[in-house]
């Protein structure tokens, strides 16, 4: 995905102001009902600039009827063209995507084999579920698959944007191939495992450009709202045309019209649509790929976060972490000997012994022990180690292996090795005893390293009211050790499959909505239940299929950020559905004194921004109301920034920022276009 920090291209600009025209049609604008009302306001003032009797009028008025009645028309399309313009240009940075995504497609041929193991070239679109291809370097991997024989590195940059090359091979949980990535070296051969149209790069391009974007329930509830309150507005200003008529007050239809649109919400009505899209486009953007905008919003809600220890908490590498030497031996004689047992150990754990020894101030070289070697870990010995020139045997490994060793050849078990070792373990490592001969030197402190900067994520998730769950195979010593060294608020030790679902089932009882990752094929019940169920990329095709997002840079961490972007998307759509209401305030003192004030001189104390002339006054909202749709496409582009705090706190927050901006921002802003447009009125007679 090319770009994918750049906000606005010259293109989608371009796009999406044609698009914006294209969205005039009826058939579109009634999916928005608040800006298809507008849109019949704008038809009837604009008949009624061509006629201004049709409905009645004073044909003593009728040029300046017309002048008024056509300048109303053209602001109440401005604000229907501002509208479809925010949603366009939304969806336009999904085409974008979506485009780039469609080049890796096109003209893509396949090695089909047949049941002879002969290739046979054809277009990918002809691919059924259960074919075998092979894919060789330099071909593009036609479709979604398994690799059922093989090793390759794999470029996923086309869908991850990322250029590192993966390793797939057959068997396990890292199997699984996406359509659209390419091979780079060696071969693989695959198993189609879906059917045309149904590939992972289909189902992005669908997603990416909004095809199948649905509106979630949170927005069609907000909705709902709107489009009653635009209904009560509606009620009042139909029932106010005939009334007035009886009362003798001679009120413009065009006037009142535009009354409707300044009191019923067309500034987040305009929006609305635009911040979904985006919501979902912010995580595409994210190299997340959201099966559905209710996913993302469900990330915004989530109040129990379930996460695997190893690769999300860990590294998963147990590194040296201290040296515990046994009785009548000195630190510094155990650190010598543990780090000649590693100086041609490649191991992480081997490397991360070297690396300690050097923090302590000892190094050495295998340049000074001529004609060793290095004796590699087996399984059944459960040792590793240098076998010296002169014959000396230095080992590390397990303490059962290397007390058997060391009483094989006649040596005496240190009383003390036991309690060293079984302190380690209670601490949730993993002990290596060091043995030179017949002699125990001491322990090795392998520890499984918490990620750096996770216990203050973890505290910024506690903040914003989300609990934590860890869940691991290890011993319940172990996982005890690792959840306090994280941060995490809870813990499940032993954890098999089934234990994740019985968690997450547990925190749903009590009404919580739960996010979890996971990878493997074991995940994928788990990652069904979870209500927001985030798969790895690498992982197997049934996880991605039971999860309802996919993470494309497999970075299990990403769940905390992903969560921010849910919360992003509901605060945006509530701040600016709070700045829109509020904007409605300063238009009542604008709109509404100037449309009564020659029936009721009295509602004239209720001008208080001093506007010029009712005409001036109901144009000058007008042209806010329109303008200020384009302003804040940027904010529902970009979201409202989040900060991690309490929900009271946020709510506070976003009263004081957007409900009393919201206030203030119109009276300044209408006043401004009114001083601005009084010259105008004037040479017009308004």
């Amino acid at each position: 995905m090319s770009d994918k920090n750049k906000f606005l291209s010259n293109d989608i600009l371009k796009n999406a102001f044609k698009d914006s025209f294209k969205k005039l049609d009826p058939r579109n604008m009634v999916k928005n009902p608040i800006m298809f009302i507008v849109e019949i306001g704008f038809v009837m003032v604009l008949l009624l600039g061509f006629f201004p009797n049709l409905f009645g009028g004073d044909n003593s008025t009728t040029t300046d009827a017309r002048i008024y009645n056509f300048i109303v028309a053209f602001i109440l399309f401005i604000t229907i063209l501002f509208a479809n313009f925010a949603e366009a240009i939304a969806e336009g940075r999904g085409k974008a995507q979506a485009s780039t995504l469609k080049q890796t497609k096109q003209n893509t041929k396949a090695k089909l084999l047949d049941a002879n193991g002969e290739v046979k070239i054809v277009n990918a679109d002809e691919l059924n579920k259960g074919d075998i291809i092979l894919v060789e370097a330099g071909d593009l991997i036609p479709t979604d698959g398994e690799v059922i024989e093989g090793i390759a590195s794999i470029d996923e940059s086309a869908i991850t944007g990322e250029s590192a090359p993966v390793v797939k091979e057959s068997g396990g949980d890292f199997a699984s191939v996406t359509g659209g990535t390419k091979v780079v070296s060696d071969w693989v051969k695959v198993e189609i495992t879906v059917a045309p149209g149904e590939s992972f790069l289909d189902k992005m391009i669908n997603l990416v450009e909004g095809a199948e974007r649905k509106k979630t329930p949170n927005e069609v509830a907000l909705g709902t709202l709107l489009l009653s309150l635009t209904i009560i507005f509606l009620v009042v200003i139909v029932t106010l045309y005939p009334l007035s008529n009886y009362m003798n007050v001679k009120i413009p239809l065009s006037s009142l019209i535009a009354l409707l649109v300044c009191l019923i919400p067309t500034t987040i009505g305009g929006l609305l649509s635009a911040i979904g899209i985006a919501g979902m486009d912010r995580v595409t953007r994210f190299n997340m790929i959201a099966m559905s905008g209710k996913a993302v919003e469900s990330c915004g809600d989530v109040d129990t976060m379930i996460l695997d220890k190893t690769g999300t908490i860990t590294f998963g590498n147990r590194l040296a972490a201290d040296f515990v030497p046994v009785e009548g031996v000195t630190k510094e004689e155990l650190i010598k000997s543990a780090l000649l047992t590693s100086l041609l150990d490649t191991t992480p754990e081997g490397k991360s012994v070297v690396t300690l020894a050097e923090e302590l101030g000892i190094t050495d070289s295998i340049e000074n022990y001529p004609d060793s070697e290095f004796e590699e870990f087996q399984a059944q010995t459960k040792m590793s180690g240098m076998n010296l020139k002169d014959g000396t045997r230095v080992r590390k490994g397990a303490s059962g292996a290397v007390k058997a060793f060391v009483e094989s050849l006649g040596g005496v078990i240190p009383p003390d090795i036991d309690d060293k070792v079984s302190e380690i373990s209670k601490l949730g490592g993993t002990p290596l005893t060091v043995c030179v001969e017949n002699k125990i030197y001491g322990v090795i402190y392998l520890k499984d390293t918490v990620k750096p900067g996770l216990v203050e994520r973890f505290q910024r998730l506690r903040e914003m009211g989300i609990k934590t769950i860890m869940c691991t195979g290890d011993n319940p010593l172990t996982a005890e050790t690792i959840a306090k060294e994280a941060g995490v608020d809870d813990f499940v030790a032993e954890c098999k499959p089934e234990d994740k679902i019985a968690v997450i089932k547990r925190e749903q009882a009590e009404g919580k909505i739960v996010a979890m990752t996971g990878d493997g094929t074991n995940d994928a019940p788990a990652l069904a239940q979870a209500d927001v169920g985030i798969a790895m990329n690498t992982g197997t095709t049934s996880a991605k299929e039971a999860a309802n997002m996919v993470d494309l840079d497999s970075d299990p961490t990403k769940i905390l950020e992903v969560v921010e972007i849910g919360k992003q998307l509901l605060i945006t759509r509530g701040a600016l559905t709070t700045f829109s209401i509020a904007n409605d305030i300063a238009k009542y003192f604008a709109v509404i004194p100037a449309i009564f004030i020659l029936a009721m001189p009295q509602m004239k104390v209720l001008n208080i921004m001093h506007l010029h002339s009712p005409e001036s006054a109901i144009l000058s909202a007008l042209i806010f109301n329109a303008i200020i749709i384009p302003i804040l496409v940027p904010v529902a582009m970009k979201g409202v920034k989040y900060r991690p705090m309490k929900a009271e706190m946020l709510l506070l927050r976003n009263v004081v920022i957007f409900g009393f901006g919201g206030v203030i921002t119109p009276f300044i802003g209408i006043k401004i276009i009114d001083m601005l447009i009084t010259p105008l009125c004037r040479m017009l007679g308004m």
